[in-house]
């Protein structure tokens, strides 16, 4: 079965809403997508009901994902979660937790842009670009900067106030991934490591966080060369890990306006191969 197992909706740095990931899955082929949010899983229930309520059931199959970011050694590790039973109270609360976090991250960012900068921008400017309860980040904050006029360009934005190293910015305080891992797990969960090229310290980590439930890599992404879907689907055989993979989807391209929904040539197998391990946790 075709599938995209990595999808970005408007409930967190996604433009498209869940109804329409929905009808453009279909309308390129896929059979079956995962909804991966950042640090939420809103837009599952949107979708399973946009599709009962056409009578499109079959047409589909929709898998309850997340993105949970977290921080280790400096850098910033993404980890996909798949399948989760989304009652697990540990999961709750992480999910709680890390959307308190981005709160508390954007109001200080916000205080410091008008302190140091004479940036005035509200907090009502950088909510209302996503959907009710779901995730803000750095590219709302970067959009609300441009739009408040203090530059010219989102691009702008980040480069002079939304990185690390600025004199306005404010690490956010998220878990590690070590912990993402276990909760996913322990919630039923499978857990992935996701894009790892973007992360030097890849191989060791992988190692590191298969003691804490780790069960796949996504090794088929946008940003992965045909010798990087190699090397991490490599490295998942010989660790005894799953291969997963997705289009990283967040909105279509800006220079043509292509859309790149499953337009990552992920092998069909994949799906299978998650709905066995997601069996084989069930069965531990």
């Amino acid at each position: 079965m075709k599938c995209d197992l990595h999808i970005h909706t408007y409930y967190s740095d996604g433009v498209f809403s869940p109804e329409k990931i929905v009808d453009t899955a279909i309308d390129v082929g896929l059979g079956a997508i995962a909804l991966t949010d950042h640090d939420n899983i809103l837009s599952y229930d949107i979708a399973k009901k946009y599709l009962i309520e056409n009578g499109i059931e079959d047409k589909l199959e929709i898998i309850k994902g997340v993105e949970i970011n977290t921080l280790y050694k400096n850098y910033e590790v993404h980890i996909l979660g798949y399948m989760m039973d989304d009652t697990n109270s540990d999961f709750k609360a992480l999910l709680k937790n890390q959307q308190n976090a981005r709160i508390k991250q954007t109001k200080e960012i916000i205080t410091l842009l008008a302190k140091k900068e004479g940036i005035k921008i509200k907090f009502e400017d950088i909510i209302k670009q996503v959907a009710e309860g779901g995730s803000i980040g750095r590219p709302h904050i970067a959009k609300a900067i441009t739009n408040a006029g203090g530059t010219s360009s989102v691009m702008e934005a980040y480069t002079k106030y939304i990185h690390d190293y600025s004199s306005v910015y404010v690490p956010r305080k998220t878990v590690s991934p070590h912990d993402a891992v276990e909760v996913i797990y322990d919630a039923g969960g499978v857990p992935v490591i996701a894009h790892p090229h973007d992360l030097d310290i890849a191989a060791e980590l992988i190692k590191e966080l298969m003691n804490y439930g780790l069960r796949g890599i996504e090794a088929y992404h946008r940003k992965h060369s045909p010798a990087c879907v190699e090397y991490f689907s490599s490295m998942a055989e010989e660790l005894g890990l799953i291969v997963t993979g997705g289009s990283d989807f967040h909105a279509p391209n800006i220079i043509n306006g292509q859309i790149i929904l499953g337009k990552n040539f992920i092998p069909e197998w994949i799906y299978d191969k998650l709905l066995k391990e997601k069996k084989l946790i069930d069965m531990a």
